[in-house]
């Protein structure tokens, strides 16, 4: 070989090879915490992070390519809340997903810097999460669950499907800090409605089903909540047993036997959610990220439910159904 050419062909090798290092060189690995309030084995809470998972792809983030996700399911419990915040805060995620306002105040109390992207979180404003929701103003926005007047619609909508109520129950988390405004909002309405509201604060299943046996007449109410929805089989079944005529927060108690639910979907932010994150990851602050509440709200009925006891529902709310359960 002539010596021209070898000197080529070494310059060539030492031009080429980094070049191709470095196109090799995988992407830069983003990391994501998640904080979920409702178990594991919840069918309810694996729809709601599948569906920030669906997002999160959409915008081209892929487990184990682009990004690692750590999370952590608490079942609705205070003190599992409080000890997977911190350690999720520890692990130093570049964003963290909070999924229901039980979670997100304890989660803002182990940090302030660390970006939160939030879901089912009622009235942030007054809880202290943000200063307003145009402009949050600190580390952590996302989309609020229901507003203010929801309590009266629910007592409402429980007179319209039976008008023999004249007392309710409300069951609440009182580790929940959006029970409070429901629960005013249901103590405002109930006068004018006619009927007697008695909040129940329950904390484990042995409350749930001691409170509702002791209640047994009149309509219950159901708060929404980590905790509600992980014992939703208990209360749906022992308002059957009873024969309470009772509205739920979210479909899916209606799906699992309940009589009625009025609420938005608790699904779709998730999804919306991941448009945050992937905001934040692309370097948006969440201070300057307005805070987004629910576009449209869904009534359901169960009418095998309803039958079992003994309501007939009323024509004029089957019109307004969303969705009617045969």
């Amino acid at each position: 070989m002539r010596r021209r050419d070898f000197i080529k062909g070494i310059v060539g090798s030492a031009t080429v090879g980094p070049l191709a290092v470095r196109a090799q060189q995988p992407e830069r690995v983003r990391h994501v915490g998640v904080l979920m309030n409702l178990a594991a084995t919840d069918a309810e809470g694996q729809a709601r992070l599948a569906a920030f998972l669906q997002g999160l792809q959409e915008y081209g983030w892929a487990v184990g390519r682009n990004m690692r996700i750590d999370i952590r399911w608490t079942a609705g419990n205070a003190d599992d809340i409080r000890k997977y915040a911190a350690e999720l805060v520890a692990l130093t995620p570049d964003v963290i997903l909070v999924s229901g306002g039980t979670a997100l105040g304890p989660m803002l109390q182990v940090t302030r810097s660390v970006p939160v992207v939030f879901t089912q979180t009622f009235d942030p404003v007054s809880s202290g999460f943000v200063a307003s929701l145009a402009r949050p103003g600190g580390n952590a926005t996302g989309f609020t669950g229901f507003e203010s007047n929801m309590g009266a619609k629910w007592l409402e909508l429980l007179k319209e499907i039976e008008p023999r109520v004249e007392r309710a129950a409300v069951l609440r988390d009182p580790a929940s800090p959006q029970g409070l405004g429901q629960l005013g909002s249901i103590q405002t309405a109930a006068h004018s409605a006619g009927i007697d509201v008695r909040p129940v604060n329950v904390r484990n299943a042995d409350e749930i089903e001691r409170d509702i046996t002791a209640f047994v007449r009149g309509g219950l109410i159901v708060l929404g909540s980590g905790f509600t929805i992980d014992h939703r089989n208990l209360i749906i079944e022992l308002a059957a047993r009873y024969k309470l005529p009772t509205i739920y927060p979210f479909r899916v108690f209606v799906t699992n036997g309940g009589l009625m639910s009025y609420g938005h979907d608790p699904i779709d932010p998730h999804r919306r959610a991941a448009a945050y994150v992937d905001r934040i990851l692309k370097g948006e602050k969440p201070a300057d990220m307005p805070v987004q509440a629910p576009t449209k709200y869904e009534l359901a009925i169960n009418l095998k439910t309803a039958k079992a006891l003994g309501i007939t529902v009323p024509s004029s709310l089957l019109a307004h159904a969303d969705e009617v359960l045969e």
